[in-house]
């Protein structure tokens, strides 16, 4: 399991949930995953117990090298970290410099990861294990289908598309610095548009395609969200899935979550009123029980739509009982509008301009809606982990979202199966109407809203029928290993 990220070592966003809930439930079905990540300085400083195991072999980078054998944290899944210190072991965040800069060396530094991958997978890497299949994640990954498309026999590949937007496109040069093949650089091959892409080595050269929602899987081959890569996709078609991301109820439980004031769960909800007054006081937003508390815990970036709620915000808060409570970081444009709001209006605006895990389920679990206006959403997970703690999702009806949220209407709530609000299109005057809607029915109708909570919170989307559904594609990829 190659992943860039990988929960609790190293998290930008929902691909360290997803890299390492996935390979927890891989092993607990019994097959021997392990999971290979690049050797930041976090993760390094966080696995104290890890020994050298293998080393990294024709790589162009300074200094030594070597592949480090932990465990993953909370688990029995080994880890495998690829140790370049001239390249991983900064300051900053796993892509961008402190000051939020991508680091200029990014080509350089996923391309050795990949070349350290393509050593573990042809069992040149003086580990005592090689797999049978590989299955990558994202950009980061992008170059080992495709270099392992140049030996005979290998181990065939997964590869998962979580955001096709970042691509990893860098100039033609860094493709001559990675000392890559020639027989790579071709418009069927890592070429896009005179641009080396990493992403486009995954989409172009692995053996199956996933991305993480049935939905999602559509909506790429066409223009709008695949993003110039949609002709690959649809030629691709034929091996391309949707697979849905699921949720680690382990640590994503009301009944006894550590971060939150109280523990609820259906039949006890006074709990989750606690919850709130916990979550108002710590935020400086007035304290009251009858208020609505909004929630949006997102990236700063024009996918998530935050420039959505920011311009609706104005009439949101000319109704007196809504609030809003804000946890994210990214665009320091849209960063400095939430500090800004939240200071023109405190007691009813609160922002939270980090990344902090604790306080994202202390929000989750006191607000009484989550927003999520993304503008495209491959799968989701923080609507998924909504859901099981009765805060209900108001979300745009794309990838993900449209496949887990089941809208308010005459007909679902008549069979029970209606759990959140959804709208059509990524526009303030949608947005603003659905929270209405759902704000009028939170007001006037409480018997049903509190049974909208209780359907949501006993959605299943634990990752075993996820994992069940990669096991299958795995076993299919196996007769492949003899090519």
């Amino acid at each position: 399991m190659a992943a860039a990220e990988v929960f609790p070592l190293v998290k930008i966003g929902g691909l360290a949930d997803a890299s390492a809930s996935l390979s927890r439930a891989l092993h607990e079905m019994g097959l021997d995953v392990r999971v290979v990540l690049p050797g930041y300085r976090q993760v390094i400083k966080a696995l104290p117990a890890a020994r050298s195991a293998g080393d990294v072999r024709g790589i162009a980078a300074p200094g030594t090298s070597r592949i480090l054998e932990a465990v993953l944290p909370d688990s029995h899944v080994p880890v495998y970290v690829i140790d370049l210190p001239s390249l991983f072991d900064r300051d900053g965040s796993a892509y961008q410099d402190t000051a939020g800069r991508d680091w200029p060396d990014n080509a350089q530094r996923f391309g050795a990861y990949c070349r350290a991958i393509e050593g573990i997978c042809l069992g040149t890497a003086g580990l005592d294990w090689t797999p049978e299949a590989v299955h990558c994640n994202d950009w980061h990954t992008g170059l080992v289908p495709a270099l392992l498309s140049l030996h005979a026999p290998r181990p065939p590949s997964v590869f998962t598309i979580h955001n096709l937007a970042y691509q990893g496109n860098f100039p033609q040069g860094a493709f001559r610095a990675l000392r890559l093949p020639d027989a790579l650089w071709t418009p069927g091959g890592i070429e896009f548009h005179g641009m080396m892409s990493f992403i486009k080595g995954g989409l172009a050269y692995a053996d199956f395609l996933t991305t993480v929602s049935p939905t999602h899987a559509v909506e790429i081959t066409g223009p709008g969200l695949g993003f110039g890569l949609d002709g690959l996709l649809r030629f691709r078609r034929g091996a391309l899935s949707g697979i849905l991301n699921g949720v680690d109820y382990r640590t994503w439980d009301p009944r006894k979550d550590p971060h939150i004031a109280r523990g609820f769960w259906t039949h006890r909800l006074d709990g989750k009123e606690s919850c709130k007054l916990a979550l108002q006081a710590q935020a400086g937003l007035r304290e009251d029980a009858a208020a609505i508390v909004l929630a949006l815990i997102a990236r700063f970036t024009y996918q998530k739509g935050v420039d959505l709620v920011l311009a609706i915000l104005g009439d949101l808060l000319a109704e007196p009982d809504l609030q809003l409570v804000v946890l994210g970081a990214g665009d320091t444009g849209l960063k400095a509008a939430m500090h800004a709001a939240a200071h023109a209006h405190p007691g009813r605006v609160a922002a939270h301009v980090s990344h902090d895990e604790a306080l994202a389920h202390r929000i989750v679990a006191g607000a009484d809606m989550l927003l999520m206006p993304s503008r495209y959403e491959p799968c989701g997970l923080t609507q998924l982990y909504a859901l099981r703690y009765g805060t209900v999702p108001v979300v745009h009806r794309t990838g993900g979202l449209a496949d887990t949220i089941v809208d308010v209407t005459d007909r679902t709530v008549a069979d029970q199966t209606a759990t959140g609000f959804q709208f059509a299109r990524a526009e303030p005057g949608q947005l603003l109407d659905t929270v209405r809607r759902a704000a009028r029915l939170r007001r006037h109708d409480p018997g049903l809203w509190r049974r909208i909570m209780r359907t949501g919170m006993r959605r299943d989307f634990s990752w075993a029928a996820s994992a069940a559904r990669y096991a299958e594609l795995y076993a299919q990829l196996l007769p492949l290993r003899q090519l």
